[in-house]
């Protein structure tokens, strides 16, 4: 993946960011997070948890800055990340972060995220 790629969807409005995540998870089945002794979540302004999430290793890694540096882009299976990661994440009351941003990020409720998902995979 080249720097203009990643520049271009970087730049590219919520709902193409949104398209692109949903499309590159499911062709290459699997999530990128951030990983050191534990996965790093975030906050909103209200307090709610949420799990910063991109759907390429470069994208995670640019993150790995300001704080961050001693965590690693790690990948999540995508199949693991529907039937484990999100009951689990549902039960402890945690959302998703895409594209995470030092505060902005795209939100979607899980149940949005798995229809989307599970919608994308009927296409292979």
């Amino acid at each position: 993946m080249n720097s203009k790629e990643i520049l271009g969807v970087l730049s590219a409005n919520s709902n193409k960011k949104y398209e692109y995540f949903i499309k590159k998870v499911v062709d290459f089945e699997e999530i990128w997070g951030l990983y050191d002794d534990g996965w790093a979540s975030v906050e909103d302004n209200e307090g709610n948890p949420s799990f910063p999430i991109w759907p390429k290793k470069e994208f995670a890694e640019l993150y790995t800055k300001d704080g961050w540096e001693s965590y690693e882009a790690s990948s999540i299976d995508l199949y693991d990340f529907l039937e484990l990661w999100i009951p689990g994440m549902k039960k402890d009351g945690y959302g998703v972060s895409i594209f995470w941003d030092n505060g902005s990020s795209i939100k979607v409720s899980l149940d949005k995220l798995v229809e989307d998902l599970n919608e994308e995979l009927e296409n292979y």
